[in-house]
């Protein structure tokens, strides 16, 4: 699989100084973690799964979860694990097909060996097990059973835990909570795909709800929390891991109170003004807002419980073709004395040493979603990843 695998490769040569690099369940950790991009959520108790997996996967989605959590009742919760093992081995029925990054969302450690030992031969589509709630003392055990299912199946098992508890989001629990979860993700680092945030839990906890025209940074309870995760838990040192962004709860907006946050020369320029009014209508606009804004915070990927989420995701994600350039010139091998040279773009200034860690994650991300042509934006890449 890859990133925009689904565009024709004549288009995606238009498109790219440097093609996505193609990928698979097996490679390794920390190029599969900045590959997530949009992971795409779906109820497990959904009676076409498989079709709906092999669908997603022709449209550009490359990682979902299958949640028996949240996103289900309480009383369907054997009915949606009976459904997944159904589902798993119509799946691994089909040769031809190459599903997405597939993980599960359970609610208790012991469903992780149970579904493992249900799933048989199918288990080989699986790539980990999303965990809710996560705390140290709540989240060992889910790491444990995962430990054990991974021997039973043997086959390598990805945690993404989910931070989203209230001892997280109140100050004065916050800091103990956060250096639990660093003990325990740490512990089994090699087993740790992803940190996820669960930013609805977060609002949930004051009664709050953002509107379509803010995006979670503006709610400063819970920016709070976006940057006390990413200070402890996702430090460029080495010590750190890969962060992804919070849901988008919106795909349509009946009434506005503030203006598009979208310019309009960018659409002008390539004729895409029906592009624009379409993004505003389906509150687009905010989620790209909200896009750039996890990325500035330091998050990478971001969760997405609708399929019109996954492309402006995958399309913010591109690294542009001056980030490229500059990303390369700190790195190069007689830069590594430091210093300070203006960008080949001759609009900024490059040091050495303090921006080397930010050209690190940027050549990553460059393999994994592409380098843009020098003369293509966000907008043509939208605009080709629509199904025409």
């Amino acid at each position: 699989m890859r990133h925009f695998g689904h565009i024709a490769p004549a288009e995606r040569q238009r498109l790219f100084h440097q093609e996505p690099c193609a990928f698979t369940a097996d490679s390794p950790a920390r190029l599969l973690s900045a590959a997530l991009g949009a992971t795409l959520y779906s109820p497990a108790t959904r009676p076409r799964l498989a079709d709906d997996i092999t669908k997603q996967a022709a449209g550009g989605v490359v990682s979902m979860v299958l949640c028996l959590e949240d996103s289900i009742g309480d009383a369907d919760v054997a009915a949606g694990e009976e459904n997944l093992v159904r589902q798993f081995a119509d799946l691994d029925a089909r040769p031809d097909t190459e599903p997405p990054l597939l993980f599960i969302r359970v609610r208790t450690p012991e469903q992780i060996p149970d579904l493992v030992r249900r799933l048989g031969a199918s288990v080989r589509l699986l790539s980990g097990f999303v965990l809710p709630k996560f705390t140290e003392e709540r989240g060992l055990p889910f790491l444990e059973a995962l430990g054990r299912a991974e021997a039973h199946s043997g086959r390598r098992l990805f945690a993404m835990p989910v931070l989203e508890s209230p001892e997280l989001l109140y100050r004065e629990s916050r800091v103990d909570t956060l250096e639990g979860i660093a003990r325990a993700v740490d512990k089994f680092r090699d087993r740790v795909l992803a940190l996820r945030l669960g930013v609805t839990d977060f609002c949930s906890s004051y009664g709050l709800r953002r509107a379509p025209d803010m995006t979670a940074y503006d709610v400063q309870v819970v920016a709070s929390v976006i940057a006390d995760v990413v200070n402890m838990l996702g430090r460029a040192d080495g010590t750190g891991f890969t962060v992804t962004g919070p849901v988008w709860e919106y795909f349509r907006v009946p009434e506005r109170m503030f203006k598009p946050q979208l310019r309009q020369s960018p659409f002008l320029e390539v004729q895409a003004v029906e592009l624009r009014e379409k993004l505003i209508e389906h509150a687009m606009d905010g989620l790209l807002r909200e896009i750039s804004l996890d990325q500035a915070n330091g998050l990478l990927g971001k969760t997405c419980i609708h399929p019109s989420h996954v492309l402006p995701v995958h399309a913010l994600s591109v690294v542009s073709h001056e980030e490229f350039s500059d990303a390369q010139d700190i790195l190069r091998p007689e830069r590594g004395g430091g210093g300070v040279l203006r960008s080949a773009y001759t609009n900024k200034m490059n040091e050495v040493k303090p921006h080397r860690a930010w050209a690190e994650r940027t050549l990553l991300r460059a393999e994994v979603f592409g380098v843009a042509n020098e003369d293509i934006g966000f907008v043509e890449l939208l605009t080709a990843g629509i199904p025409g």
